[in-house]
């Protein structure tokens, strides 16, 4: 067994710069473990300046001054965050709340409908089942109403927390922006002069992670934009917020649009039945996914990731339920930096090389 060990240490530990890129994925997942909610507006912050940083390059590219170029990006930022706490924030709430009171008489037409069950299939449903189906929705729907409101009785306080995010994301952002550089060099003061393996890695991560974060801003924006102008074409209720819902389901492949996939059905049911209506927005929110799944992310991650929707899966579910959203939204950066590291990492016959 000791040999084991030796053998295996020496093949994959024995050098000096596999040594220290351990050492720093190991200190990196323990601060995101144990400090990621804490720094969660840094992070935060760090997303949306990659998002940013591409259009600062094209404008430096074109002979804008750097400091011009961040002050002008930072501008549009901000607008974008007023209109959205100021339009969006309130259209969606005001959706959500009247969703809310309109549970009660969802409760009471799905009710009815399995109650009707067993006259529409009296060889499959018996009516002691239908009555304990119906029973055992709405005791559910019941204790979900329940829920909804004491969160977000209980989620009152982080108002506060809100408050903070929209104060401090948007200075840490400027300063990302406008002090890169010196950022960058301070950071590359603290590690070692040798670090080939390490600069391989963060030079692949760089591009993969950047492209990624943008690539995803892209579709989340424009599957929300395209699925509420549909739904507002439709006449579907909560347009805004089923489209929201919709938008960010991309964050999480697969199971995202599976998911989401739920709230638009339940809606467009409760609101038409099973009407030619009801059929429509079921093939145009089909179209919607299917051209996403296979036009929409072919073209913006083409050449950023390439893991196995296996792998994808199993990134998602094991991030996600260590660092929440965040591990959700990194799932894919993250299996691609492990990925990467895998591919780089020395073996003993390139040691020395």
């Amino acid at each position: 067994m000791l040999e084991i060990i030796k053998d295996w240490f020496q093949r994959y530990l024995s050098d000096y710069e596999a040594l220290v890129l351990l050492v720093l994925l190991v200190f990196g997942f323990l601060v995101v473990l144990t400090m990621g909610y804490m720094l969660a507006p840094v992070f935060a912050a760090l997303v949306l300046a990659f998002l940013m940083q591409g259009v600062i390059n094209c404008m430096e590219a074109k002979g804008v001054p750097h400091l011009l170029s961040v002050n002008l990006v930072f501008a549009a930022f901000v607008a974008v965050l007023l209109m959205f706490v100021l339009v969006l924030v309130p259209l969606i709430w005001e959706q959500v709340t009247h969703l809310l009171n309109e549970v009660p008489r969802m409760v009471h037409v799905g009710q009815k409908l399995f109650k009707s069950l067993p006259e529409l299939y009296p060889g499959f449903v018996s009516e002691r089942q239908a009555v304990l189906i119906a029973d055992a929705i709405s005791s559910r729907l019941a204790g979900m109403g329940q829920w909804a409101l004491s969160f977000s009785l209980s989620k009152l306080p982080g108002a506060l927390g809100i408050l903070i995010y929209l104060i401090l994301v948007p200075i840490l952002i400027f300063f990302f922006l406008k002090d890169k550089e010196p950022l960058l060099a301070w950071i590359g003061g603290l590690l070692p002069a040798r670090r080939r393996l390490i600069n391989q890695v963060a030079d692949e991560m760089n591009d993969q992670i950047a492209n990624y974060i943008r690539g995803k801003a892209i579709e989340i924006v424009i599957v929300g934009v395209v699925s509420f102008i549909a739904f507002v074409i439709l006449g579907l209720n909560y347009s805004a917020l089923l489209a929201l819902m919709v938008g960010l389901s991309v964050v999480i492949p697969y199971i995202g649009a599976a998911v989401v996939t739920l709230p638009v059905t339940i809606i467009g049911f409760f609101q038409w039945g099973f009407g030619n209506e009801f059929l429509i927005l079921m093939i145009v929110y089909g179209v919607i996914q299917a051209l996403d799944g296979n036009v929409l992310v072919p073209l913006l991650f083409s050449e950023t990731v390439n893991l196995h929707p296996v792998a994808i899966i199993i990134a998602v579910l094991v991030f996600g339920g260590l660092w929440g959203f965040w591990g959700v939204f990194f799932a894919i950066p993250l299996a691609t930096l492990l990925k990467a590291v895998m591919n780089a990492w020395p073996k003993v016959q390139d040691v020395g090389v």
